[in-house]
This record gives C-alpha cells, structure tokens and sequence, in this order.
C-alpha cells in the first residue's frame, strides 16, 4: 500500500509542477491528430481531438496546413475542400446510410398489445455482435435523388449490413467514376451463417437497371475497401480463405472484368493502401519486424502478350510505425506517423528517398517537458532455434547499475502486429515511466516476419508461442538490471489467454498477472462469443467433436481452465460487460477460480465496456489500478 500511495503521490507531482515522466492524466489528454486529405494545392487538412478528464468529454477542431507558409489555420467544416464520398460524381444523387426493419425481434414485434414486455427472440445465431444484440435491424445502403428528394433502398428486404457492422463506414462504398453505378461491401449471409463466415463481397448496383451484380463471387474470404484510381481502375483488399479473419491481404486490381492480385507472390500482408495520383501505382502500409513501413507497387505490364506483376519496392526503413496515409503531393506522400513514445503526427515521406519530415507539432509542448524511454530491439533465441524479436521498453533515466520490475506484455489478436504502437491504454512508455522494464516479442503469430510465421500460432494456441514468451524473459532475465524476483505478466484479450495459459507453466518466474478480457475457458468461449469462424479456425472446430483431434487439443490441452488447479500467484482480471467477443464469462470465471483456491485475485468490472475501454474516466481508474496492483503484487 505505502508503494501505492507513493506512485499516487508522483502523479500529483507530475500534474502540479510538471515532473518529467509521462503520467496516465496527460497521456489520455494529449491532442489525438487524424489526417484528413491533402488538396490539389499541397495544403493538407487534419483534426486534432483533445479529451478533457475531468467532464469526460472530447472536442474536435480542425486544421489546414498552408503549403506556401507552413502556417497551422484553424478552418470550420464547411471549408473542407474535399467533396463529400457520398455524393454522385455529377452531385445530383447522394448515399445515405440507414437502418432499416427487416425482421422481427421482440415480444412488442410478435405480441404488439404487450407494449411493457422486453423479450427478445431468436431463432438461428448472429443474435449479437461485438457489443450489441441485434434488433432486426440491418444498416442499408439508401439512393436519394438530390432533386426530387426520391429515395430508394436498394438493399430493400434484405437481412444484411452495408456498411459492415460493428465497425464499417464510407471505406464500405464508392460511387464508378461514370456516377452510373455504385460499389458496396456487404456479406449477404444471415443467421448462422453470417456468424461463422468472413464472405463478404464486393456489389455493383446499376442506377439504370435497378440491377446488382456480385464483383467477386469466386473469392469466399474478405473483400473490402473498393478505391477507385484516377483512370477509373478498381482497386480493393482481398482475404483468400473463408473464416480465417487473419489471412493473408492482398491488392487486388479489376481490370478487363478480371480480378488481379498485385501481392499475391510478396511474402507480407496489406494493412491499408491508396492510389497514386496519376493512377499508374499504389501505395501502401506494411507490418514489417515489428515496424509497419511505406511500400508502392506498379501495375502489371503486358509484354508479348503476357500479364507481367511487379514486386512491391519498400520506400520507408525506420524505427516507427506508419499509421495511415493521407494524400499524396508532389514528391510525397502525406502519412501519419508515430513511435512507443510519440502519438500520431503528420510527416511527409519522400517517394525518391524515404525520408520522413515531421510537419505538426500538435505535442511537441509536453514531450519536451517529459524524459521519453529508449527502446531497443533484442533478438533472442526460440526453443526451435529461430530468430525473436522483441521491443525492450526501459524507463527514463534508466540506470544499468540499479535493478528494475520487469514487465513480460503478451499481444493480443492473436496475429495483430506488436510494431511501433502508441496505446491509449497499453501504453509502453507509461509503463516505464512508473519504473518499469517492458519487454515485448515478436512472437509466433505476428505478421511482419511471412506469412509461415504468421499463421503458425492458428491451432496451436499453447505450443511454440508460449515458448517464445518464455524464451524472451529468460533472456531479459539475464541481464543484471532485470530483477528476477520481481517479473510480472500483462495482457488484453489473446494476450489475456496468454497470461491465463503462463500462470499454469510459468515455473514461478512471474510474481504477478493482469488479465484484461482474456480467455479463460475455451467451451464456453465457443458457447458464447459471436464471430465462431474465429474459435473454428483457429481452434480446429468444436468441443463436442470428438473425432476431431485436433479441436480436441485446442479445447483441453490449450484450455487454461483445464490447468487452473496449477495457478499459485496473484493475478487481476478485468472484464467489459459488454464484451461479446471474450463474454463476462471468461473474467467471472477466472476470478471465481483464483479466489476459491485462495489465491491473491482482484476483479475490475466494467459493466458498459465492450472488448476496449472507451469511456476516458473509466480508463483512468483503468491505469491507477493496473499500476497499484503492480506496486501491491511486484
């Protein structure tokens, strides 16, 4: 407790007289830029969002960066030079989104006398998805004449989301260059079979003929983002395989009523592109060990009457993460960038040397009043003999003659990439900032190394990753700085799995856990989490298949309640209430199982939280208890 009052104590200091170490109150409040676009002019526009803890609230402003004088001008909406995506190439139709009733739900739906009844419904699966049950409606894609103000659904009847739920927006639908028809994202499948498919498809919908026609009916995984080229060339994001969320995602290119993928034989996955401005290439963002970078890729060529591809050529190589494109100017590419100890800026990237310049200053002030962490790459040795990367995260100030509590941060995904991130919540350079020393693999599952290693974690959820989180920390261990007596474990939703997992094997290396919507029992996951093509790909299939060996093992040999009698050390669980995707169940459990055995065990409850943190009080208290329940348990 006296460590806690302590570490409450420095926070105070920090707030009043501006002591240099980055606390939880400031990193929540530091300005949050979102690039805009770039104008024909070079002027590029962005948003800067600021939180205000103490009403628990945000405001926007936004901004123009003038080309000529490199002045910051704050602009209203209306003087956005950017036309609106959903407005028809001529502006004389519009699309406008809208959830439309498509199917009954409630009791008031069946039994409309029993206006006080709550009941709800169902009679096949996609009952909820991420945070919300579903209502019987369905987000459709509404045509609207701007004249007349006709309005037509052209998705009338139908059972399906366009945009995409729970996360879809204007990335789901493009107006054809002619304005004679539209592109739409859509998985037309419902019930069952929504929830355990990845097929969506990218639709044609003709104004003249009221006709929709399926772009990609041969591909049954993802396809999603449709972008037109300024040549009128579609491009678009391909995942290959049915249910498998984290596959391979490629470029695709239409050309010739021919659907071509760019990337096919490139040894990487695509985390968000954009055409150049003549149209002739496209960009872009790659994880690549433990960065994600810049890449373009030319077209294909004919020659001698055959499609010759290109191979992408990497533009950007550094220690940091590109986090979106923003447009593109004479000579550069406009990008956010950002590393472990800065949020987001705005850089421009030069297409001929890769150089980025930093062009907003939105935190400059407060990162010049704090001492920032080093971070370092360590490879390591895996049980197999392979190369581990890790990010090492160490305090400010960090002294080798002192020894440090070390922190093993196990990812989550499980295939998301552990690159140059800066977390609001799991934020590295805060860690350290308390004391701590971060050490963060590159373990089994990661994109960025192939796709070999990539999609070796699927089916194998306690094998050679678990290993490679244990190789890291031993070797970390090594050093004369790491004090072995006082390691800890943290993690959020794989990442969670793997500290309920590592608690059963750890062989005592950890003296403390954090759990945060991690998965506890893998039956009941499958029981209740809602996207199933996630727990059927990755875990084989289901629990009651017998004859399936390798579900089998996913769900017993894998599964950290089958192995909870092990646990023998302080852990905290967090849990959303309106977590779908890991349900209450998982943390309840967990919590329940370390208490009735004795074991030191806290359970933080967000009753209206889903799989993140949203609210910024809530993420507050979230950091104060994720940093005293450190300094109680390390």
């Amino acid at each position: 407790m006296r460590s806690y009052i302590i570490l409450l104590f420095s926070f105070l200091v920090t707030a009043a007289f501006g002591q240099n170490y980055l606390t939880p109150k400031a990193l929540i409040e530091l300005n949050r830029v979102g690039g805009i676009g770039v104008d024909n002019e070079g002027n590029i526009y962005y948003s800067v969002r600021k939180v205000d803890l103490n009403s628990n609230s945000s405001s926007s402003k936004l901004y123009k960066l003038d080309v000529k004088t490199g002045d910051r001008i704050e602009i209203s909406k209306e003087a956005l030079p950017f036309k609106d995506k959903a407005i028809s190439p001529e502006g004389d139709k519009m699309i406008a989104i809208e959830e439309v009733k498509v199917r009954d739900v409630f009791g008031t739906d069946y039994y409309p006398q029993m206006e006080k009844s709550n009941v709800q419904i169902y009679n096949e699966l996609n009952y909820r998805h991420w945070d919300t049950w579903e209502d019987g409606k369905f987000s459709h894609v509404i045509l609207e004449d701007k004249k007349t103000g006709e309005r037509m659904d052209i998705m009338a009847n139908e059972p399906f989301d366009s945009p995409q739920k729970p996360f879809g927006g204007e990335e789901d639908f493009v107006w054809a260059p002619d304005g004679k028809s539209l592109i739409y994202v859509c998985k037309k499948l419902h019930g069952t079979a929504y929830a355990v498919s990845t097929n969506t498809d990218l639709f044609q919908y003709f104004l003249d003929t009221k006709q929709t026609v399926n772009l990609t009916p041969n591909n049954k995984g993802y396809d999603t983002h449709p972008v037109f080229s300024s040549k009128g060339t579609l491009a678009y994001l391909q995942m290959e395989r049915d249910g498998y969320e984290s596959d391979k995602n490629d470029i695709m290119i239409r050309m010739n009523g021919e659907n071509l993928n760019l990337t096919k034989d490139w040894d990487g996955t695509v985390n968000e592109f954009a055409w150049s401005l003549d149209g002739n290439k496209i960009y872009f963002v790659a994880p690549v060990l433990g960065t994600v970078q810049l890449f373009e890729i030319d077209l294909p060529t004919v020659k001698k009457g055959k499609l010759i591809y290109n191979q992408p050529k990497q533009i950007t190589e550094g220690q940091f993460d590109i986090r979106g494109i923003v447009g593109e100017r004479k000579g550069e590419l406009i990008v956010g960038l950002g590393d472990m100890n800065h949020a987001t800026e705005l850089y421009s990237i030069s297409l001929k040397t890769g150089e980025p310049k930093q062009l907003t200053h939105e935190n400059e002030d407060y990162y010049k009043g704090i001492a920032l962490s080093k971070v370092e790459k360590r490879m390591t040795k895996t049980i197999d003999n392979k190369d581990l990367l890790s990010w090492v995260i160490y305090p400010p100030d960090f002294d080798p003659n002192k020894k440090y509590p070390t922190l093993l941060y196990c990812q989550g995904g499980p295939q998301g990439a552990l690159s140059q991130f800066y977390s609001f919540r799991w934020n590295f350079a805060l860690m350290a900032a308390q004391g701590y020393i971060v050490i963060a693999p590159n373990r089994r599952g990661m994109p960025g190394y192939g796709v070999e290693w990539n999609e070796q974690i699927s089916k194998d959820y306690g094998g050679l990753n678990m290993q490679d989180y244990l190789a890291a920390i031993d070797d970390l261990s090594k050093e004369s700085y790491v004090d072995k007596e006082r390691l800890g474990c943290i993690g959020a939703s794989y990442g969670g799995y793997s500290v309920f997992y590592l608690a059963a094997i750890h062989d005592g290396r950890f003296k403390s856990f954090i759990a945060h919507d991690g998965i506890f029992n893998w039956k009941s996951m499958y029981g209740t989490t809602e996207e199933l093509f996630f727990v059927n790909w990755d875990l084989g299939g289901a629990y009651w298949d017998k004859e399936n060996a390798t579900a089998q093992k996913s769900h017993n040999a894998f599964n950290p309640a089958e192995m909870v009698e092990k646990w023998n050390t302080p852990i905290m669980i967090i849990q959303g209430g309106k977590d779908f995707r890991v349900p209450i169940g998982q943390g309840l459990e967990a919590f329940q199982a370390a208490q009735l055995q004795g074991i030191k065990s806290r359970l933080l409850y967000f009753p209206e939280e889903n799989h993140w943190v949203l609210d910024y009080q809530n993420s507050f208290i979230w950091h104060s208890e994720f940093y005293k329940w450190l300094a109680e348990t390390l």
